[in-house]
């Protein structure tokens, strides 16, 4: 039986250990909605376009804004079919007065231009619906709003 002596030992190389790093994951978010293909697929589908758009773009809000301003969006298929009715439109205008503040919060904390608020909502979309055309106007604001943040967040997280 032969003893290691401890001071004896030949000093070893250290061993580089490479570890890979995790790959830095970058939502890619769609920046090209627009209020042209919003209004034509929307009468193809019946609809049915134009709320997967809002309801895509609710959940685009939740993953960019929420770990900010801790808080979440409904989504929108559930107010648009369900809560809607049951609250005789209420809740659809709740929804889009939150989603409209936050848009506009959102771009404010990234330092971008405050484009659309909830008083862009209840002028454009509810007052302007007088003169047919506001609530076109109010969705090109909202859509390029989106699309603004999710330009951002696709750039730099």
């Amino acid at each position: 039986m032969s003893s290691i002596n401890p001071l004896q030992q030949s000093p070893q190389e250290p061993q580089l250990q490479y570890v890979q790093a995790a790959p830095v994951h970058r939502a890619n978010f769609p920046t090209n909605r627009s209020l042209t293909k919003f209004i034509l697929l929307g009468i193809i589908t019946l609809g049915i376009y134009q709320i997967y758009v809002i309801a895509r773009a609710g959940e685009d809000l939740n993953t960019i804004a929420s770990r900010y301003d801790n808080k979440r969006t409904m989504n929108y298929w559930l107010v648009a079919l369900l809560l809607g009715w049951l609250t005789l439109g209420i809740m659809q205008f709740v929804w889009w007065h939150g989603t409209s503040n936050r848009i506009g919060n959102e771009q404010a904390r990234r330092g971008q231009a405050r484009t659309i608020s909830s008083a862009d909502f209840w002028l454009w979309c509810v007052l302007g619906s007088l003169i047919i055309v506001g609530p076109f106007v109010f969705m090109y604001k909202w859509l390029h709003a989106m699309n603004g943040l999710c330009a951002d967040f696709n750039e730099r997280g």
